[in-house]
């Protein structure tokens, strides 16, 4: 291989590595900077309905002013006032016990397609994603239908004789968990059943020779294996939930405030965009925590693998 060919390999091999990282800044670190910016701003009546406004015609004065202007005001009224405490704990609450919720039916589920004979994996799987095949909102307003008071849920009950008298579903946590567990089952199904697909089953088999009983040869070998899925579909479903929207607006009630609301109300209803962009902003280094234990948890792994 020539001096040129090698100098060549080397440049579209930085350029493979340097596009992520450019995709990443220009999508994800630019816009976090703005909402940075913002959250550090005061609620004016304007347009944008913030002060100050970077202003590069004004010069090195300006700027000057302008980072002079910035304030933590927003992080100590987000301090201060319970109600976004409340929020963050009852998001972080719902994002919880969902996520456990998730995995004690994911997990069944994925290992059960992971041991099914190859042709019915696919229809399987083809059933775990048949969902996402119409649209979101459209799978929660059917909630809303099944849930309602006269709905298929509570026809149902009464029809098998579970109930005298209709109970009430709408506008409660248990409505909330229904479709936040529904919406997004395959996000912890899908990461555990990859990996379960891929384990060698002569290492239960090995375990039985030796002796070890089923649900033993489960909690010593599969179970272990099994941690990396089980990890990254705890965070795929964990992180989207804390920030969920659509459904706790939908399903839950005014006690059921989870931090999306909370954002959503001081950006749209209250027209307050740095106290918003201060909620966001502490949401998102809450997310952190989690990125971080999964960053630690794959690097112990692969330091184990050698």
């Amino acid at each position: 291989m020539t001096k040129a060919t090698k100098s060549t390999s080397t440049r579209e091999q930085k350029l493979a590595v340097l596009i992520p990282y450019v995709w990443l800044a220009a999508f994800f670190l630019v816009p976090f900077l703005i909402v940075l910016k913002i959250s550090l701003s005061q609620t004016a009546l304007a347009q944008p309905p913030y002060l100050p406004v970077f202003d590069l015609a004004a010069g090195l004065d300006g700027v000057k002013e302008f980072f002079a202007a910035l304030s933590f005001e927003n992080y100590s009224l987000i301090g201060s006032d319970p109600i976004y405490a409340l929020s963050y704990l009852k998001s972080l609450e719902i994002a919880l016990v969902s996520t456990a919720i998730l995995l004690l039916i994911g997990f069944p589920l994925a290992h059960g397609m992971a041991r099914a004979p190859r042709r019915a994996q696919a229809l399987l799987f083809m059933l775990i994603v048949l969902p996402f095949w119409t649209s979101f909102l459209i799978r929660i307003y059917a909630w809303i239908n099944i849930l309602q008071r006269e709905g298929l849920l509570n026809q149902a009950l009464l029809a098998l004789g579970i109930v005298e008298t209709p109970p009430v579903w709408l506008a409660t946590d248990t409505a909330v968990y229904i479709g936040i567990v529904y919406s997004y089952l395959p996000f912890m199904v899908l990461p555990i059943y990859a990996v379960l697909e891929k384990m060698d089953d002569t290492l239960i088999e090995a375990a039985a020779d030796l002796g070890c009983r089923r649900w033993k040869a489960f909690w010593l070998v599969t179970l272990p294996l099994s941690a990396p899925g089980v990890l990254a579909g705890a965070l795929l479903c964990f992180i989207p939930i804390v920030g969920e929207f659509v459904i706790p607006d939908l399903l839950g009630s005014s006690q059921t405030m989870m931090i999306g609301q909370t954002l959503w109300t001081e950006f749209f209803a209250n027209k307050d965009w740095p106290v918003a962009s201060a909620v966001a902003v502490v949401l998102l280094c809450l997310l952190v925590a989690p990125m971080l234990f999964y960053q630690q948890m794959r690097a112990r792994d692969l330091e184990g693998g050698r």
